[in-house]
């Protein structure tokens, strides 16, 4: 399965005490690399080890490089990035009226905070999981949610 997810508020906090994150160190400190939720890493990893592809889909302007760089300097490498810029693209190809829109990449389902997106999803037909930025349980939800998970 294809799963992405959102940066946003989903992986990154806007404010530092949105939810836990990860400790940086120094070096991620320096070199700017920014806050990440709480076991995220840890889930990417078994999620990539199930055979999954993991990747980002954001509407942040953020370059590729970038956001693999944030990904890579803890200990993670990405399967796929897509930022606004390619985002609105593929939309606009596909003539969709929505932020975004994970069938242009073949995404088989999209993890995101905001509920819009899960709007978007019941209304272009796509797979989305809205987690809750204070869900501290929101690994083992999110994991439950995708061994069971139901093509559309």
């Amino acid at each position: 399965m294809k799963i992405s997810f959102d940066l946003d508020d989903t992986l990154i906090p806007a404010n530092k005490d949105e939810f836990p994150t990860e400790v940086r160190s120094f070096i991620q400190k320096l070199f700017g690399v920014e806050l990440i939720r709480k076991d995220t890493i840890s889930l990417l990893k078994k999620l990539k080890a199930q055979g999954h592809k993991i990747g980002v889909y954001t509407t942040s302007y953020r370059s590729k490089s970038k956001i693999w760089f944030q990904f890579y300097s803890y200990g993670f490498q990405l399967d796929f990035i897509i930022n606004e810029k390619l985002n609105r693209k593929e939309i606009s190809k596909a003539k969709v009226y929505a932020t975004k829109y994970p069938p242009a990449f073949g995404i088989d389902v999209h993890i995101d905070d905001s509920e819009g997106v899960g709007i978007e999803g019941e209304k272009y037909q796509f797979n989305a999981i809205i987690i809750e930025k204070d869900d501290t349980n929101w690994c083992s939800k999110l994991e439950n949610k995708i061994s069971n998970f139901n093509y559309l």
